[in-house]
């Protein structure tokens, strides 16, 4: 009995020590694989993975502020712009109004303003739509295609004299071609009076200029009544065909 007992414990033993080595045998590949993931470990990209973390989530989070930041500033520039073309608007229609009708000699129109239509294209683009409408009472109608030529041409230049008053004070040169085009007489003298009001009003402003370029010499004789202008310049061809410019005296204008 005592034989058999030991054979028994023997064979246990035989199996116990044939599974160690089975598990020595699988335990040495785990251990050659974790020192080489403790050598990669040892590498800057693992090494140093959470100060690599903690740089990256200040990075994010500084990140996520200036995106909230930049929001912000793009709402106040947005509301910012709306409000300036709101006032530049305003002030734009207040230089027609007075312009045209200390100008305009007619009774039909009032006064002429430009009207803004907003266009929202996307959520961050916006567009104007403008338009010229003159005022009859109460009523306000589209200028397009409602009004005389000359009563468009001095829209046309009341308009141009309203945006230099409004955006070139510094730099105030204001050119004029044939303005009298499509004018009649009485409109001609309202111009001209205008012009000389300008002139005027500007003549202490630095770099202020007002050219004027037309073959209307009544018009030209207008401006000189004014005394505001002492000479003029002359276009002309000379024997040789070519063009000359002369400078003139306006008492040239009297003879």
């Amino acid at each position: 009995w005592v034989s058999r007992q030991h054979e028994e414990e023997e064979s246990k033993l035989a199996e116990l020590k044939s599974e160690r080595s089975q598990e020595q045998g699988a335990q040495k590949p785990l251990e050659e694989q974790i020192l080489e993931y403790s050598k990669q470990l040892e590498e800057d990209q693992y090494g140093k993975a959470e100060e690599l973390h903690r740089n990256k989530m200040i990075e994010m989070r500084t990140t996520q502020v200036l995106s909230r930041d930049l929001k912000l500033y793009e709402e106040a520039l947005d509301q910012a712009i709306v409000k300036f073309h709101s006032m530049k608007m305003d002030e734009i229609n207040q230089n027609i109004r007075d312009l045209w009708r200390s100008t305009y000699r007619g009774q039909d129109i009032e006064y002429i303003e430009i009207r803004s239509e907003v266009e929202e294209r996307s959520e961050r683009r916006r567009s104007y739509n403008y338009r010229v409408v003159m005022m009859r009472g109460d009523a306000d109608v589209n200028m397009r295609g409602r009004c005389s030529a000359g009563q468009k041409v001095l829209a046309s230049l009341i308009i141009r004299l309203a945006l230099a008053e409004a955006f070139c004070l510094d730099c105030g040169i204001l050119a004029l071609d044939e303005p009298t085009t499509n004018l009649d007489r009485e409109n001609i003298e309202s111009l001209a009076d205008a012009l000389v009001e300008i002139i005027r009003t500007r003549s202490q402003q630095r770099h202020f200029q007002l050219l004027v370029i037309t073959h209307d010499e009544d018009f030209v004789q207008l401006l000189v009544r004014s005394g505001c202008i002492q000479h003029f310049y002359r276009i002309s061809k000379n024997q040789d065909q070519n063009s000359e410019i002369t400078k003139q005296s306006t008492a040239f204008l009297s003879v």
